[in-house]
């Protein structure tokens, strides 16, 4: 543990924390009044995910916002409003619906960090189906493995990535009857995306959802034998809300930079969800680390929000202290980490070469959101995971011979 503590300056950047006096916080919360932020369905019609990351902004007058900004490998940013968001959404959730897809149907995905990605996951919950996100750079069995386990009706994924992953394996997935493909043409025995979506209404009316509907399906890495899957549901949405505002201190005013691949629970939980229902700008970079490339895009697209990895961390280290002095980082008030421990040589690193600390976080696929943060408005202890969220109880337990 690094001895050395980290004050905050009394002239933090950016706007007032969500939360600042963490004692107090915990000390009033009620679940019950904390599920007053979010709207619901409109006439008491249940609690669906993507309504209230996406459709409740364009309902109170928000649809020209930018939602999601997306930055292509090569070329320039594509950005995506809240109406256009609903709009894509609707239409995925239609075309759906034209497949015969049912509520609770596993809806897949095994797709690269591309805007049709964020349509489909969203689009699949306003239709009440399950989705289920794959690392794109998963191979062929780590494929099988979870579409066989998550029982997979449809894929949605690209031409490149069903030809090399998917399409030997669709006799050993009969439950498989649906392979959406992103990008012209599609292959034979699959459909086109474009196809499917063009042709689907813009207009879609969510039917009740129950607060315990099945609506997230995560697995584990399977670093320990096979992958287990965690089932989540759309009333899992209220700790993502609450988290991204507490934990992240997400304002509707934040550029979100999410590193994470929304393959993982981190990319989806903090990649897609928490920061458009707290009615943030997420951005999205379709391409992989590169440590001058991650600088540029901090300081020209004036990303305010930072979520990244430790792995992540120690890589922009290894490029050396020289790189950054090269770029603005201003804008950025508030860096994160999670996914692995955080060394606290990475956290003192970011604080005296970036000019802010990495704030480490804890949480698991299982909890499906973050437990244990270090805060916006306290110092930060190098080395430790922080304090629970309010409405959270941790505890340390100490095994004895005779058992806990």
């Amino acid at each position: 543990m690094c001895p050395r503590v980290i004050e905050k300056p009394g002239t933090a950047r950016g706007p007032r924390p969500n939360l600042e006096d963490w004692a107090r916080a915990r000390a009033d919360f009620r679940w019950e009044s904390a599920k007053s932020q979010l709207d619901g369905l409109p006439a008491g019609r249940g609690l669906n995910i993507a309504h209230e990351a996406v459709d409740r902004h364009v309902l109170a007058g928000r649809g020209a916002r930018i939602a999601l900004s997306w930055l292509p490998k090569r070329g320039t940013r594509v950005d995506f409003s809240y109406a256009d968001l609903m709009r894509r959404t609707n239409r995925f959730a239609n075309a759906l619906g034209q497949l015969d897809v049912r509520e609770g149907d596993r809806v897949f995905a095994l797709l690269g960090r591309i805007p049709e990605l964020y349509v489909a996951a969203l689009g699949a919950l306003k239709h009440r189906a399950v989705f289920c996100p794959m690392f794109s750079a998963f191979g062929p069995e780590p494929v099988r493995q979870r579409m066989e386990l998550g029982e997979a009706r449809v894929l949605v994924t690209t031409a490149a990535l069903y030809e090399k992953k998917v399409a030997h394996l669709r006799d050993s997935l009969p439950r498989l009857e649906h392979v959406i493909v992103v990008g012209d043409p599609a292959p034979v025995g699959t459909l086109s995306f474009r196809e499917l979506t063009d042709r689907a209404s813009p207009e879609f009316c969510i039917e009740p959802t129950s607060a315990e509907a099945p609506a997230l399906l995560h697995f584990t890495s399977g670093t320990t034998g096979k992958p287990k899957g965690a089932l989540h549901v759309h009333q899992a949405v209220l700790m993502h809300h609450l988290t991204g505002k507490l934990a992240l201190d997400l304002h509707s005013e934040d550029l979100f930079w999410c590193t994470a691949d929304p393959g993982w629970v981190t990319g989806t939980s903090y990649g897609i969800i928490a920061p458009l229902t707290n009615g943030a700008t997420m951005l999205v970079d379709e391409a992989e680390f590169d440590a001058e490339r991650w600088y540029r895009t901090l300081q020209d697209q004036k990303v305010t929000v930072w979520y990244t990895a430790p792995t992540a961390i120690r890589m922009l280290m290894k490029a050396g202290n020289e790189l950054p002095k090269h770029f603005d980082l201003s804008r950025v008030r508030f860096a994160a980490s999670v996914g692995e421990p955080l060394n606290p040589e990475a956290v003192v690193w970011g604080a005296d070469t970036l000019g802010l600390p990495f704030h480490d976080n804890w949480w698991q696929t299982e909890t499906g959101g973050i437990m244990i943060a270090n805060y916006a408005s306290m110092p930060i202890r190098p080395g430790s995971m922080g304090r629970p969220l309010p409405g959270i109880e941790a505890a340390v337990v100490r095994r004895t011979a005779g058992g806990v």
